[in-house]
């Protein structure tokens, strides 16, 4: 894994798009501070830019960097023992502007997967994460899933857990109101 690592880590930091495994589905990411490599995954995807996409990032301390405010409430939800979760959170900032809502939210996932946790580490930036399909298909749930055009259209397809045929699921997300209350938009 770390010569995979290695080489995604330099994709990243030249501005490249991957395909690569999360801890829950497969993704499309790039350097979330990018704007330019943010506005290819938009591209990629046929989205419109004004639907925002998850960030990951590899420890809670790296939430500070990029929230003005880190809501009391989210702390018990940060990083759940039971599924993984994205919460979206008001009052993101460091981040490619293209990425975040218009309402100024963010949606922020800590990820458990070691490729990933990694990939942030030696990237120094949280990793866009946004489902490996074209806008309107369903999800992949595995990596035989993609449709090819996806693959056709990045810089860089990670070569781990390419085999695994257990689907994956995708987070709960919750989103972390301007008053601190927490809705849950999918469990």
């Amino acid at each position: 894994m770390d010569e995979i690592v290695l080489e995604t880590a330099r994709i990243i930091r030249e501005g490249g798009i991957i395909l690569y495994p999360t801890d829950t589905i497969w993704g499309i990411g790039c350097d979330a501070t990018n704007f330019h490599a943010v506005q290819r995954i938009y591209q990629i995807k046929q989205r419109s830019d004004q639907k925002s996409m998850l960030v990951l990032m590899n420890e809670r301390s790296m939430l500070q960097q990029y929230l003005v405010e880190i809501p009391a409430t989210a702390m018990p939800f940060i990083q759940s023992p039971k599924k993984p979760t994205t919460i979206i959170y008001p009052g993101a900032r460091n981040l490619a502007a293209n990425l975040m809502a218009p309402d100024g939210s963010i949606g922020i996932r800590i990820t458990r997967d070691p490729f990933c946790k990694k990939l942030i580490t030696l990237t120094g930036t949280p990793l866009v994460s946004t489902s490996a399909n074209v806008s309107g298909n369903p999800s992949p749930l595995t990596f035989s899933d993609i449709d090819p055009r996806i693959h056709e259209k990045v810089d860089y397809v990670v070569n781990w857990r390419q085999d695994e045929r257990v689907p994956s699921a995708p987070s709960t997300i919750l989103k972390i109101k301007r008053d601190g209350k927490v809705v849950v938009l999918r469990t």
